[in-house]
């Protein structure tokens, strides 16, 4: 006999999963879901909004492509079409990714956002609570756990002297699709990674007169060199030879194809660019354009911001410039710490605690939280479908699954 110790568990639907609960529709969770169905091993996906991939189909812009080859990015047991571009589209990512759900058939529960969740230590269970849309609540119990809400759940706006007082259009990078409505428009870019860049290139080909805000130091480099991505080309060189080397040889190829950056205000970080990466989590800007447009003065490249006021900003080294809207490219967030009620595994930041650690205690594993992007999910996924799998075949082989037998557990999965 189970018990629990919430009064409230019998106010809400209760649900035993006889697998474990995926607390997100991504990529990420969509892979570890895949590879779990692979093993024989039913699951539950949690998706707090009304479709897979959310990230990509509500919150980016336009003219996004995938920043690294296809061959990095694809997903478990499933390659991309063969007809796809080296660096697909927005579209054919999103299309490849229902492709992907289809092939699996893994059907998320969506519009059911996760409240909390825990570990419940008189059953030794996990139990996920969530609310959908029309305000009902369900309670998930399983014997696992998968965070895949990813490094990018949440926006992250800073508070900026003044910016509430600006009286022109603020919006963050998530809700920039095209710059076609601010031709002819002074747009302050505040941000210089990859989105900043994005952005501001993307404001420059519709003739907007852009400005972007590089704070502090930024790695740029080329998307490919001498016809190989750059990517590709560090992961050749890392196999031989030590981090400190390929930094330097990156740079140095960098420096001949892009030249001297820092004279554009761009200035480069001490730290090479893969072990700022592997320290740090900075990921390196790769240039598709941006910088010509800021070579030709097109895209202005600023330090940082003292204060707004009512239509200007000024920036740190006294220069006041007149603004018509701001787009906030100051990246995102995890947003674990919000429903998790866990601090052993997770720091306060919503990261794992241990670089590139995939399981926790009691069941619990984390996916896409690496910094190696699709590539590192898909691996994280891979490792979680068999460590579960495994666990799940002894229990079928001994008969001896748990299977809760109070009343309100209504449902099963």
């Amino acid at each position: 006999m189970f018990s629990f110790s919430d009064n409230d568990f019998f106010a809400r639907r209760c649900v035993w999963v006889n697998g474990p609960v995926i607390v997100g529709g991504g990529p990420s969770g969509l892979a570890v879901g895949a590879c779990l169905k692979e093993q024989g091993v039913p699951c539950v996906i949690l998706e707090r909004t009304d479709c897979i991939a959310s990230l990509w189909q509500k919150r980016t812009y336009d003219r996004l492509k995938l920043h690294l080859p296809k061959k990095f990015c694809q997903l478990p047991n499933f390659p991309f079409p063969e007809h796809y571009p080296e660096y697909p589209t927005k579209r054919q990512f999103i299309d490849y990714l229902e492709s992907y759900a289809k092939k699996f058939d893994l059907k998320p529960q969506f519009n059911e956002c996760v409240q909390s969740a825990k570990y419940d230590e008189a059953c030794r269970l996990w139990r996920v609570k969530t609310v959908s849309g029309n305000g009902s609540e369900v309670e998930y119990i399983c014997q696992w756990l998968v965070v895949a809400t990813g490094e990018n759940a949440e926006r992250v706006v800073p508070e900026i002297d003044g910016l509430k007082n600006f009286g022109g259009e603020v919006i963050h990078a998530c809700e920039y699709k095209s710059g076609d409505k601010f031709r002819g428009k002074k747009v302050l870019v505040v941000g210089c990674g990859n989105s900043g860049m994005e952005v501001s290139l993307d404001l420059s080909n519709h003739d907007a007169q852009p400005s972007m805000v590089c704070r502090s130091s930024v790695h740029v480099l080329p998307r490919e060199i001498f016809g190989k991505s750059t990517f590709e080309l560090a992961m050749i060189l890392m196999a031989w030879l030590p981090l400190w080397l390929v930094d330097k040889i990156l740079l140095i190829l960098t420096w001949f194809i892009l030249g001297n950056i820092e004279s554009y205000g761009l200035k480069r970080p001490s730290i090479g660019p893969l072990t700022l990466k592997n320290t740090q989590g900075k990921t390196p800007v790769l240039d598709i354009g941006a910088l010509e447009k800021i070579r030709s003065g097109k895209v202005k490249v600023v330090p940082g911001i003292k204060k707004f006021n009512c239509g200007t900003v000024e920036l740190v080294n006294g220069e006041t410039l007149d603004v018509d809207s701001v787009v906030l490219a100051t990246g995102y967030c995890s947003n674990v710490p919000y429903w998790l009620q866990e601090s052993e595994f997770f720091s306060k930041n919503g990261f794992p605690k241990a670089q590139n650690n995939w399981k926790g205690k009691s069941g619990l594993y984390a996916v896409g939280f690496t910094g190696r992007g699709l590539a590192g999910a898909s691996a994280d996924a891979i490792r979680i479908a068999k460590d579960i799998g495994k666990v799940h075949q002894e229990d079928l082989k001994q008969k001896k699954q748990k299977v809760p037998t109070h009343r309100r557990c209504i449902s099963t999965f």
